[in-house]
């Protein structure tokens, strides 16, 4: 399918400011010299999104933006799609709202079954990036790490693309037989995304890539006499068409003739492993994985599809035994340009995937449930996805060592807020006396009504120090691991109304923790070695103070780490530019104001609901069920609002609930 081809509109009132006009700059002149890595170290609240957005705007090239977390994945999705209002930008994540890989423990012969609850939103919005990358140029795709976990091969994929047109003749079964064999399944009474019906000489498709309309052909006999767009909630006719392409339904379609050569190659490898299981005396892996395999062949023959399709990607793709499996990367142009937000945290985790997912496959190939095949089913290993980017642009406040090492340790820097907010001052005291000394600098805090995050190293001595300051009549609370999500949230709303004025936790750096109202950050046993008193780590816990105009750090130590000075010299050169900046420009910083309604889950009608369904004995699935629905219109409404926090919050209330 040719592709249509258009410029990127960036739309917006704001011109870039403070460091963004450099930083673009530097980052486009990279990219004319044909830098390959370039790193944009960017501090918090900087604006790196418009900055990238930028970027992208004048390379106009397809772009991916990868995030390592579903969360910022959508808040970035979110700004991106304000920004490219008239262009494509779509989120290419997980799936899966639950997933639980097949497993199989010898030691315990125990097998766990793959169990999944799928979100058809989320399959609609891959789908959809797949679609768009395909027809279009100007597209941003946001992804998680699903981005190196196997997908069709963008060609197969391409070639099951259907146009109608009004005129063509084109038999009803025809039309029929290629829905079932893309993905779609027949329903004529109630229709969802990627469904159809057939009714008299009224086909209906609901679309696998949007829930806003369906598509009605209206037929005479042979002929298509009319494409209409209909509105889902109204039923009318929302747009005529001339001419509509019929997308696929599912990650995995093959056209029908090569899906029997598959079934055939599947069957052959069957031959093959199980007699080697009975040359080598293991009977119950043969008559388990004969089994197994058959069903699975009898019903892809039957309707196109099967549970685990997945597990027979190499076949359906005639991929060689061992080669590099296709990926969302493989539907890019291949000039498209990467950003790896938050590339501290994103490479570590790419490097992760592949040993994971090998080893558990392995156990299931040797006991018989899987054949070897389906460990050609895996993520990239991170040499291959690295093989296959183009021009790459890493963000961080703190940049990895394997990114600064491609740079020669050069960097982009951003550093200026628009906010005018400075990095916060830093004071080392020692641990003599620490908690008296913690003690008055709450007073002083609270006195002008702001909070404080103390962070500790180990879960038992959190619990100490929240026991002691409760001894002294301090509103405090421990924010820990175990609490769930409502819990947790519920604790930091608190925190914001004046319930506590100070929580205590172990790692301080999740998401959802940048509180305006947080002046003062205690840092207990700064000095010692390990992950949360690592450079960077300090770096970040740190700018936990920055969205308060007068935000303060103290670093309890007896000695001053080689972190502890990397950290305080970055933070006091950041400090010297901002503040130099602000005198420049005549700007006085302000802590940002966030009203508490904007941030967590505020409504304890949700707690009430929760507590009945546990309560009650009657109904209690269909209960959850309405609950869930609930929320879940909640979450939409809150990412439609750009009130990120809540929506990830309540996202995770859904699963909480769901797995209860």
């Amino acid at each position: 399918m040719k592709k249509e081809r258009r410029n990127f509109e960036l739309v917006t009132e704001y011109k870039p400011s403070g460091d963004q006009p450099q930083a673009i700059s530097q980052l486009l002149e990279g990219l004319a010299k044909n830098k390959k890595h370039q790193v944009l170290m960017g501090a918090t609240g900087t604006g790196k999104t418009f900055t990238m957005a930028n970027i992208i705007k004048n390379v106009n090239r397809q772009t991916l933006v990868l995030a390592h977390n579903k969360t910022l994945a959508m808040q970035l999705y979110i700004e991106l799609k304000e920004l490219f209002p008239n262009n494509r930008v779509e989120y290419y994540v997980s799936n899966f709202d639950f997933y639980q890989p097949e497993a199989y423990l010898p030691a315990r012969d125990l097998y766990i079954d793959k169990d999944a609850k799928r979100n058809n939103e989320l399959e609609m919005m891959r789908l959809s990036a797949k679609n768009a990358l395909i027809t279009r140029t100007d597209v941003i795709v946001v992804a998680s790490v699903a981005a190196i976990y196997a997908s069709q091969n963008p060609v197969e994929y391409g070639e099951v693309f259907f146009e109608l047109k009004v005129g063509q003749s084109i038999s009803k079964r025809d039309l029929l037989s290629f829905l079932v064999k893309t993905g779609y399944t027949r329903n004529d009474n109630n229709l969802s995304m990627g469904e159809f019906s057939a009714k008299g000489d009224i086909i209906q498709i609901s679309p696998s890539w949007t829930d806003s309309f369906y598509l009605r052909i209206s037929m005479f006999g042979d002929e298509i006499e009319a494409l209409d767009i209909m509105d889902v909630l109204n039923n009318t006719v929302k747009e005529k068409y001339r001419m509509f392409t019929i997308f696929p339904a599912a990650d995995y379609v093959t056209q029908w003739d090569k899906l029997n050569h598959a079934i055939e190659n599947i069957n052959k490898e069957l031959e093959e492993r199980v007699q080697w299981f009975l040359d080598n005396g293991k009977l119950l892996e043969a008559d388990r994985l004969a089994k197994r395999t058959k069903y699975d062949m009898e019903t892809l023959a039957e309707f196109g599809m099967c549970s685990g399709i997945e597990n027979y990607s190499a076949h359906l793709d005639f991929r060689p035994k061992g080669a590099t499996p296709f990926t969302i990367l493989d539907y890019f142009e291949k000039d498209f340009l990467t950003i790896i937000d938050e590339s501290h945290m994103m490479i570590p985790q790419t490097r992760g995937m592949y040993n994971t997912d090998r080893s558990r496959k392995e156990t299931l190939v040797e006991y018989g449930f899987r054949l070897p095949s389906a460990l050609d089913n895996r993520p990239l290993n991170f040499e291959e996805f690295t093989s296959k980017l183009n021009d790459v642009i890493y963000t961080s406040a703190t940049p990895g060592d394997y990114e600064l090492q491609l740079t020669n340790n050069e960097y982009v820097e951003q550093i200026i807020r628009p906010t005018g907010l400075i990095d916060p001052t830093i004071t080392i005291l020692p641990t003599t006396n620490q908690m008296e000394v913690i003690i008055e600098n709450i007073h002083k805090v609270v006195e002008k009504k702001q909070k404080v995050f103390i962070t500790a190293l180990t879960i038992k001595q959190s619990e100490d120090i929240t026991t002691f300051l409760q001894g002294r009549n301090i509103k405090v609370a421990y924010l820990h691991s175990e609490l769930k999500t409502l819990e947790r949230n519920e604790i930091l709303v608190d925190l914001r109304k004046g319930v506590y004025d100070v929580i205590v936790g172990v790692n301080l750096l999740r998401e959802g923790l940048d509180i305006p109202e947080v002046s003062l950050v205690c840092i207990l046993e700064a000095d010692k070695q390990g992950f949360l008193r690592n450079t960077r780590s300090l770096i970040q816990t740190v700018g936990r103070a920055a969205r308060n105009a007068e935000g303060r750090v103290i670093f309890f130590a007896n000695s001053i780490s080689q972190a502890m000075k990397e950290a305080m010299e970055e933070t006091d050169r950041r400090r010297t530019k901002q503040i130099e900046y602000n005198k420049i420009n005549n700007i006085i910083p302000k802590t940002i104001i966030k009203k508490i309604s904007d941030f967590g889950i505020t409504d304890s009608k949700i707690r009430s609901a929760i507590d009945q369904i546990n309560k009650s004995k009657k109904d209690k699935q269909k209960q959850k069920e309405n609950l869930i629905e609930k929320i879940r219109k909640e979450m939409l409404e809150a990412a439609k609002e750009q009130n990120y926090e809540k929506a990830a919050e309540l996202r995770d209330l859904i699963l909480e609930i769901q797995a209860e």
